[in-house]
């Protein structure tokens, strides 16, 4: 008799508990995460099933898809059984997931709020482990003309240079900008950092006849508006 240290492999269980038939017979919903995460890892070892391995790194994140969709290759390549083909499959079917969740709120082409300018730019700033800051170029009637990112940062921040937010939306010829930024600490609040910087470039586009109509904070989940608050 077998001891009950053994492990079983995926191929000798029950047809019907197996991630693959179990999908193709009752359907995608049926499956738990980490089934799903065992159809992309294919196999296990001789030591771990698919699904055990999966439970595993699930567990490890706390069972919270969105801190596993922030990992990256180098750090999902250290479980053992996962190597970088593996982690590379795992972290393209969750970005995959990301988009599809953004296509489902079509972004507008012209900005009328704060919410219609998260919607625009949270693709960008959410499940990210650094700062970005990026802007929004806008016409006079406030139609999209482009978005660029300004810079990249750490954990606590990033630089934001008036000089090159400036230039960028002179050759655009815009009318005017709006200003967004992530704190992937998860914190909405502005720092004092956020809102001199904030005071600063509204200052300057004052001058050259740009508007800065907002400054958004971005989070995970969710966002803060300085024109929303009236800190503008």
């Amino acid at each position: 008799m077998e001891a009950y240290e053994t492990k079983i492999s995926i191929k000798a269980w029950a047809e019907e508990d197996r991630p693959r038939e179990k999908l193709n017979a009752q359907g995608r919903r049926a499956l738990s995460d980490a089934e799903l995460i065992a159809i992309l890892i294919g196999s296990g070892s001789r030591n771990e099933s698919a699904v055990e391995l999966s439970k595993r790194i699930l567990h490890h994140y706390e069972n919270d898809l969105q801190k596993l969709g922030k990992v990256s290759v180098s750090e999902l390549s250290k479980f053992k059984g996962i190597g970088e083909a593996k982690a590379i499959s795992i972290i393209a079917a969750l970005e995959l997931g990301h988009r599809r969740g953004d296509t489902e709120i079509k972004a507008p082409e012209i900005v009328n709020g704060s919410r219609s300018v998260y919607n625009v730019l949270k693709r960008h700033l959410v499940d990210l482990n650094h700062e970005e800051f990026w802007i929004l170029l806008l016409s006079r009637n406030c139609k999209i003309i482009a978005k660029e990112l300004i810079s990249k940062g750490g954990l606590s921040g990033t630089v934001a240079d008036p000089k090159i937010i400036f230039g960028i939306a002179l050759q655009h010829q815009a009318s005017s900008i709006i200003l967004a930024h992530n704190h992937p600490s998860g914190n909405l609040k502005p720092s004092q950092q956020d809102i001199d910087l904030t005071k600063k470039i509204h200052a300057a586009g004052r001058i050259l006849d740009i508007g800065v109509l907002d400054h958004l904070i971005i989070t995970d989940g969710g966002f803060f508006s300085f024109a929303d608050e009236e800190l503008l």
